[in-house]
Order: C-alpha cells, then sequence, then structure tokens
C-alpha cells in the first residue's frame, strides 16, 4: 500500500510540476528534464508512467479536464430547469477557475493551442457531456439558441478565461456584483429572446 501510494504521489507530483512549468515558460520551453527536477524525480522516473512529454501534457491535460469538470457538474442535477441548470454550472466553472487558477489556465493554454492531441481533445470534450446535453435541451425547449455548441462555449464559458487571466495580471478584480454581471451576460448571450 505504501508503495502505491509512493507510485500515486510522484505521477501526481509529475502532474503538478508539468502544469507550473507549461504556464510559466509554455509548452516547448519545458523540457523533460526540468519536470523531473521540479517534481523531485530522476528522469527516467517519468517513463514509468509516460511515454513521452507529449503522453505527459496530454495526459495531464486529462486529469485537469476531468477535476475541473467534477467540480463544475458536482451538485448539478438534470431534473432542473435549462436556466437553473446553467446558472448553477455556469458559476461553478467561474468559482473553480478564480480558486483553481493555476489548473484553470493550464486549460485555457491546452484549449488555445495545439499541443494537445486531437484524441485528448475529444476525451476532454466526453467530460463536458452534462453541459452540452443541458444545452440540447434548452434547444429542443427553444430556450437555448440554436447554434455549434462552440459557439455557445466561446460566447458563454470562455470569456471566463478572459477574466480569469486579467484578475490573476491584478489588472482587474472581479467580485460578486461583476461575477453576477458576466453570468447575466453570458446568459443573455446564449438565450432565446421571447
Amino acid at each position: 500500500m505504501a508503495k502505491l501510494q509512493k507510485s500515486i504521489d510522484k505521477r501526481n507530483a509529475l502532474v503538478k510540476a508539468t502544469i507550473e512549468l507549461v504556464n510559466n515558460d509554455g509548452f516547448h520551453a519545458t523540457p523533460m528534464s526540468k519536470i523531473a527536477k521540479m517534481a523531485n524525480v530522476s528522469p527516467a522516473t517519468i517513463y514509468l508512467y509516460f511515454e513521452n512529454k507529449q503522453d505527459l501534457v496530454n495526459q495531464t491535460y486529462i486529469d485537469v479536464k476531468a477535476e475541473y469538470t467534477k467540480y463544475a457538474f458536482e451538485t448539478y442535477d438534470e431534473n432542473m430547469s435549462v436556466e437553473a441548470g446553467f446558472e448553477l454550472i455556469w458559476k461553478r466553472i467561474a468559482d473553480f477557475k478564480l480558486k483553481e487558477c493555476e489548473h484553470a489556465m493550464f486549460l485555457a493554454q491546452c484549449d488555445n493551442s495545439p499541443m494537445i492531441d486531437e484524441a485528448s481533445r475529444q476525451q476532454g470534450i466526453k467530460h463536458l457531456q452534462p453541459l452540452l446535453d443541458l444545452w440540447e435541451r434548452g434547444k429542443k425547449e427553444g430556450v437555448i439558441k440554436p447554434l455549434s455548441d462552440y459557439l455557445l462555449y466561446a460566447y458563454a464559458i470562455n470569456p471566463l478565461s478572459f477574466l480569469m487571466m486579467i484578475q490573476k495580471r491584478g489588472v482587474f478584480q472581479l467580485d460578486k456584483e461583476h461575477l453576477e454581471e458576466a453570468y447575466q451576460s453570458a446568459w443573455s448571450s446564449i438565450k432565446v429572446c421571447k
């Protein structure tokens, strides 16, 4: 049992180091040797857990995406109305992005660059299925605009990454009022106007 925990700890240390280094230095400026050093393991140890750097980054992306979506959907009930469900999910996503800024930054970099392979990207999208299902139901009920899920995500969710980045830089401080305004703007951008 202690050996298993030590193995889990090493893998977690590698994932943590990868997130920090990719956030600070970018994917291409993050060699495996630097990741190993930061994780306090030998470079050879990485290959016990990951095939190569691409596999390490892909697996880190999938791990972080799973953590992000688990948090986002933790209190969601698919029997909620579309509007109530979207509000709950949106506010949980905002909370995650602001509390787990390093993880959210890593996801934003991965989502906006070619460093993640398509298979891993598709696996990451599967974690968003409850939101996609909610949008599909909203389209059928005439509550959500009949747009591509990519457009809905771009207008309703992606602005949170921008807000997180400017808060991290100290340019703008999000308070409850700003978050409520941001939510109302996100909802207005995807709901059908009646």
